[in-house]
Order: C-alpha cells, then sequence, then structure tokens
C-alpha cells in the first residue's frame, strides 16, 4: 500500500480532517506528494513512506502551539513581563493598578498547578532552572526595588524562551483551555496523569498506536472501526467516549447497546484524526466556528482556512478593540465570504466555557442570499461593532441575536421591541434599534424578492413615516418648550404595547389623539398600513424611532441623540 486514506464523517471528524492538513502544512509536507485529496474528493490521502516516517507527536504539538499559542496564558505572563520591563527600562516605573495586575498575573499564573506539574516533567532538561524554584520561594512584588525587578524578570524571561519551556507550558494552557473543551478523559487530560509528560503520554496513546496500526496485517483484525468501517484488533481499538458531548461514559451505560455489548469503538487512525478536531475550528475571541461543508475535501478545507493573504489583516484583532466586537466582525466576514456559494452550509459553534456545547446552526441558501443585500451587511457590520446593549443588569449581544434570529428564520420584531423599550429611557441605543428595524425591513425585501419599483416604494414608505415621527416629535418639544422628550415617555410606552400585540385600533387611536394636538396632518402612509400586519409593524416601529429622534436628511440616515 503506497498510501493511507482518510475519509470525511460527522463535523468534528471533518474538523479533525482540517486540522490534520494545518498540522501537515506547518510540518511543511507537500501537497499531493507527502498528503492530497482522492480522485473524487471525498478523502484525505497521505503517502506511506511519510507517514511511517513521520514524528506524529511533533507535528500535533507544534501545529496546536503555532495556531493556539498566541492566545495562551504562557504567552500573556512574557506579554506582561516585557510591559514590565519597558517601563523600568524608561525609568517610568510607578506601581500602580496596572502594574499591581501585571505583577500579580505573573506569580500566580506561573505557579498554577498545571505549570508546576510541568517543570517538573522538564526541570532535569532545561538551564537554570533554580530560576522558577526562587519565584516559588519569593513572588514578584511591585514594591520590589526597580534594578532589582528587572533582573529577576529578565532572567524569568530567558527561562520561559527557553524552546523546551516554551511547549511544555504552552501546551498545558492548550490542553486545559482548547483541547478539553473537544475530548478529555483521556492521555494528558486524564485525571491520573497530570504530573506526567505530555508528550510521552501522546506518543504512547495517539502516535504510536496509529503508526502500528499502519504498519499492521489486517487479515488479524475481526472488529470494526465505527466510524470509517476498517477492522482493527481487540487491542487496537479506542473508546468513543473521550470526545465530549458525542458519546455517554460507555463503561458505566451501556443500555443503549444491543445485549448492553458496547460496540462504538474507533480505529487508532480516526482517534488521532478526532484528536485534531479542535485544530480544525477556528478560535474567534470566545467561540470555536468551524463550518461544515461535505461537498469534498478541497471545498471543506478552504471554507475553514485559518490564513489567506485576503484576509489576513481582517482577521488581526485590532489594538483596543473589544473581543466582543471583533468576534462579531469575523463572523460577519465569514457569513459574507459564504454567501457568494449560494447553498446550505451547517456552522457548529461551541463557546471556551466548560459548561459551554455545540450550537449546530445550518444556514440556508435564502439565508444566504439575505446577507448578501447591501442594507443587511451594513446593518449587521454597525451592529458588530457595538454589539453589546445593557438592559437592567444584562448585557445583551445584540450582533448575535440579530444574526440567529436570520440563520433560524425569526423576525427581529421581538428583539427590536426589547430594544424600543429600553430605548425610552435610553436614547443612546438609538442607532441599534434603528439598524436592527433596517435589518428586518430589508430581510423581508430580500425574502420576497422584491423588484426595484417595490424597494424604492419601500424605502420611501419606512424614510416618510420615520420624518414623520421626527416632525410631531419637534412639534411636541417645541409646545412644551423642552429639548428633552420624557414628556412623550407615555406615549412612546403605548405605541410600543400596541405594535407588540399588533393592535391597529389602539396604535391609531394614539396617533390621532397625537396630530389632533398638533398643527401637523396626519401621513397618509398611515393608511396604507392598516390591514397589512407585516407594513403596520415596519410602518410603526418606524414613526417610533423618528419620535426617538432618529430623521432622514439630504438623502442620508442620520440619528440624532436627543
Amino acid at each position: 500500500m503506497d498510501r493511507f486514506v482518510i475519509t470525511m464523517g460527522d463535523f468534528l471528524k471533518n474538523a479533525g480532517i482540517v486540522g490534520l492538513q494545518y498540522m501537515l502544512d506547518t510540518a511543511e509536507a507537500q501537497k499531493k506528494r507527502d498528503y492530497g485529496y482522492t480522485e473524487d474528493g471525498q478523502a484525505f490521502w497521505i503517502n506511506a513512506e511519510y507517514a511511517l516516517q513521520a514524528d506524529w507527536t511533533g507535528m500535533y504539538f507544534q501545529a496546536f502551539i503555532k495556531y493556539f499559542g498566541p492566545s495562551t496564558t504562557y504567552q500573556g505572563v512574557l506579554e506582561r513581563i516585557e510591559r514590565c520591563l519597558r517601563k523600568i527600562e524608561r525609568g517610568n516605573w510607578q506601581p500602580g493598578k496596572e502594574e499591581k495586575e501585571d505583577i500579580k498575573y505573573i506569580s500566580s499564573k506561573l505557579l498554577s498547578n498545571s505549570y508546576q506539574s510541568g517543570y517538573e516533567n522538564i526541570r532535569d532538561r532545561i538551564e537554570k532552572p533554580e530560576v522558577y524554584v526562587n519565584l516559588k520561594k519569593s513572588k514578584f512584588n511591585e514594591k520590589t526595588e526597580p534594578e532589582e525587578l528587572k533582573r529577576r524578570l529578565t532572567e524569568l524571561k530567558a527561562f520561559l524562551e527557553q524552546p523546551l519551556c516554551k511547549e511544555t507550558l504552552s501546551m498545558k494552557s492548550i490542553a486545559y483551555t482548547y483541547i478539553n473543551r473537544f475530548w478529555d478523559g483521556k492521555c494528558f487530560l486524564l485525571r491520573a496523569n497530570a504530573k506526567k509528560d505530555t508528550k510521552e503520554l501522546f506518543e504512547k496513546e495517539f502516535s504510536i498506536p496509529l503508526v502500528n496500526y499502519w504498519r499492521g496485517e489486517r487479515e488479524k483484525r475481526k472488529e470494526l472501526c465505527i466510524d470509517c468501517g476498517m477492522p482493527m484488533s481487540a487491542k487496537e481499538k479506542v473508546s468513543f467516549a473521550f470526545l465530549k458531548d458525542m458519546a455517554d461514559d460507555l463503561s458505566r451505560k451501556r443500555s443503549a447497546f444491543w445485549d448492553c455489548k458496547v460496540d462504538a469503538f474507533l480505529c487508532p487512525v480516526c482517534a488521532f484524526v478526532y484528536a485534531l478536531s479542535p485544530l480544525g475550528f477556528q478560535l474567534y475571541a470566545n467561540k470555536f466556528v468551524f463550518i461544515q461543508n461535505n461537498e469534498n475535501v478541497e471545498t471543506l478545507v478552504r471554507t475553514n482556512i485559518k490564513f489567506n493573504k485576503e484576509n489576513i489583516d481582517e482577521k488581526e484583532k485590532h489594538e483596543k478593540e473589544k473581543y466582543s466586537a471583533w468576534f462579531a466582525r469575523l463572523l460577519n466576514m465569514v457569513l459574507k465570504e459564504k454567501a457568494g456559494e449560494l447553498y446550505n452550509i451547517q456552522v457548529i459553534l461551541r463557546g471556551v466555557g466548560q459548561e459551554d456545547a455545540y450550537q449546530l446552526q445550518v444556514i440556508q441558501k435564502p439565508v444566504l442570499l439575505v446577507f448578501q443585500e447591501d442594507k443587511v451587511t451594513t446593518g449587521l457590520g454597525w451592529l458588530g461593532k457595538h454589539p453589546f446593549v445593557r438592559i437592567g443588569n444584562e448585557y445583551l449581544n445584540v450582533h448575535e441575536q440579530a444574526v440567529m434570529n436570520m440563520i433560524q428564520f425569526r423576525k427581529q420584531y421581538g428583539l427590536l421591541h426589547r430594544l424600543m423599550r429600553e430605548l425610552v429611557e435610553n436614547n443612546a441605543i438609538l442607532p441599534t434599534a434603528y439598524w436592527v428595524h433596517t435589518i428586518q425591513v430589508w430581510t423581508r425585501v430580500c425574502k420576497e424578492n422584491l423588484g426595484e419599483k417595490e424597494r424604492k416604494g419601500v424605502t420611501m414608505g419606512i424614510r416618510t413615516m420615520r420624518d414623520s415621527g421626527y416632525a410631531l416629535r419637534k412639534e411636541i418639544l417645541r409646545a412644551k418648550d423642552t429639548d428633552k422628550d420624557e414628556c412623550m415617555r407615555g406615549t412612546v410606552y403605548q405605541l410600543l404595547n400596541a405594535l407588540s400585540v399588533k393592535n391597529e385600533e389602539k396604535y391609531m387611536d394614539i396617533i390621532v389623539r397625537l396630530y389632533s394636538s398638533s398643527k401637523l396632518l396626519i401621513p397618509d402612509e398611515f393608511m396604507y398600513m392598516l390591514g397589512n400586519k407585516e407594513r403596520f409593524q415596519e410602518y410603526g416601529y418606524a414613526f417610533v424611532l423618528g419620535l426617538k429622534g432618529s430623521h432622514s436628511q439630504n438623502g442620508k440616515e442620520e440619528k440624532s441623540n436627543a
């Protein structure tokens, strides 16, 4: 056999295949020589000679450190050491809040249980282990004389930058922060192995079985892998239970199997690929994202590629940009990029928290078409930069909620109504409410495939209603001789209540009373919206947005804060 073939499977197996290519590319393997895709595009192959000679453990660690390393505690410690050293060298070391937090972070993180166990595994193979011993005996203190602090920080930086220290401590962070969100209870993530060498454990439990399986004789194997269907021996099979949220503890819960005999086992090849699954997901701030596409391996890999010349700058977190805004912006970019392909896609999300589970969302072709609409793209872009709104004691991620509403074919009115009620007390969220309303209107326009003439009608109708509300606002405030809109609070609440239950009669009763106390005429658009529940909500909320200060000027949308 001159090559070993790995077939596609469920989303986690496919994520492992994406991670496998990333790992091989990181190791500078040559595509079409060392690895490639089968002619039908449905499987991934690895050259047999390359596979049997490769350092699979080293490649695994190298790839994980390359991708997740910049987000680890290890990197955070180095950055804080460098920040403190710069301040000392510039002569402006003033132990304030930031300096105290940096010093505390360095000591507490390096002396965590996982880092101490990592140090114990390598202390006989690194230079100047006494630097770490001294840290355990005497933690850093911001009150230490600057020169002494500089000396100790410089020594610690050199100690940490040793290749073996970087590899060991980085993988400790990666294992307990990222890898264990996907698989656990095995290898270096088994509690009993916490103090053992992570590389030796991985070599023993994944890499050696992988190579031995490829070298072995299939004739002697009687059992079948539950994933790829390839034969394996009883000694080679790996329990499926190490994958989180994919199977119960099979040693205790056997009732789901015929005659209570568990047969959910993986071959060493599939087990290794599944162990690579965290590397197939893209880490955006506090979310893992994977786009499931079973068309072929090439499309699967391309859809989930981590780096390319077109968007590498876009994926760099801007300085001082909040993680929530960063993730929202990247999600917009992914959705816009996939919209051009115009077929259903499945997006799998998973948070980095211990309790977070997989979220599977199918983004269907009609939704992708909506994401191509300019007004929708603009609205989501704005919300991506300002995703959070505080409502009471809760911070609502409006961008994420709006996107999920679109993906799940839900209208935005529930979200919009919640924002509008908060808007009564807090005019600062007026732009947020405006863009959610705009996204809802143009989602409907796109789904109904309205022509150019109908689109212009929608634009003019919404703009007229919003401007009419703004004109009435000015008239009411002039009559009250004030520039504050607290005098309209009760009226706005009543209008929102009528909109929430689609009570046209109640809504119009309030409108008639408002206009009867002013010199303005009731716009014709109020007549056009009656009897049409969709238009009633579109026009109704547009008018209330105007009452709260949203209006058009010289053909451009303007949001003024009262």
